[in-house]
């Protein structure tokens, strides 16, 4: 049987549509959630609602853990056998340690395989894995996909506003000062992922409805000066609010393409309970 063209391979920050979720050439490694003592498989042996309730009951955040080098080596051995190309979409590298796991592994295989980096996660990877399939289906090059997906990457745009401070601090990333000034406050900080691939405070907003309304206003700014066809909202657990945000979204730029989905349990780890996130592509 001849071999199938290309395979893409990406990991459990990525946010899987229906349709990516049953596609044959789309193989997704899990993450490690390390919770209460034990290491459980992102996706697998740990659903976000088990997650958010160890969260709530535990002094102790939980962490995450990249995936092994040996689990990316059995896939790419596997991928071999069926497959004549790889392309690996990752979660930033300056987010995780993910993508030198891939690399090693498919040194290991020795399998070739296109590395990319995303600089970023969630639905920026998904937006990135449909465009190369649908370049695949086309019959381009894999290395012509490889470059196409690492310029598109480079222009990626996202907006976070987290649930609340409490998942900083009690992981370590906020001092008890400015947790207890952020708290008394209402501070709600908008976080961004910039093109680099690092995570930082885009902005601190008075309250929820602004900062809200503030996510809405940058997005409609982007827009307006770039095309942008399709916009992510991902949320943990808070859909009432994620569907109030898709509905401004649509007020203020008609015709939208939106689509509504969860952050994986190694987002929620760190970005929290009641996380909203928009993710969208201006054009070129």
């Amino acid at each position: 049987m001849a071999k199938k063209k290309i395979a893409f391979v990406t990991d459990t920050t990525v946010y899987l549509t229906e349709e990516l979720r049953s596609h044959p050439d789309v193989y997704v490694v899990p993450m490690v959630v390390i919770a209460e003592g034990k290491e459980y498989e992102d996706g697998a042996d740990l659903s976000t609602d088990q997650l958010y309730d160890i969260i709530r009951e535990n002094k102790e955040v939980p962490k995450t853990s990249q995936p092994s080098v040996g689990r990316f080596k059995d896939l790419y051995e596997q991928l071999k056998e069926d497959y004549d190309d790889a392309i690996a979409i990752h979660v930033s590298s300056k987010l995780s340690g993910t993508i030198s796991s891939s690399t090693a592994g498919k040194d290991q295989a020795d399998f070739d395989v296109e590395i990319i980096d995303s600089l970023s996660l969630s639905f920026a990877i998904t937006m990135l894995i449909e465009k190369g399939i649908k370049l695949a289906n086309q019959n381009v090059d894999k290395t012509i996909i490889a470059n196409e997906l690492r310029e598109e990457a480079s222009r990626s745009q996202n907006l976070i506003l987290l649930g609340s401070l409490e998942q900083l601090y009690k992981g370590g990333r906020m001092s008890g000062a400015q947790f207890l000034l952020g708290n008394l406050l209402q501070i709600k900080p908008i976080l961004s992922i910039n093109s680099g691939g690092e995570l930082g405070i885009y902005e601190r907003v008075r309250s929820e409805k602004k900062a809200t309304k503030k996510l809405v206003v940058l997005l409609k700014q982007s827009c307006d000066e770039n095309e942008v066809t399709q916009v992510g909202i991902m949320q943990g657990n808070t859909i009432e609010r994620a569907k109030e945000l898709k509905q401004m979204i649509e007020q203020e730029i008609p015709g939208m393409e939106i689509i509504v989905g969860d952050i994986s349990s190694s987002l929620a780890v760190h970005a929290g309970e009641g996380t909203l996130a928009v993710f969208w592509n201006p054009k070129k």
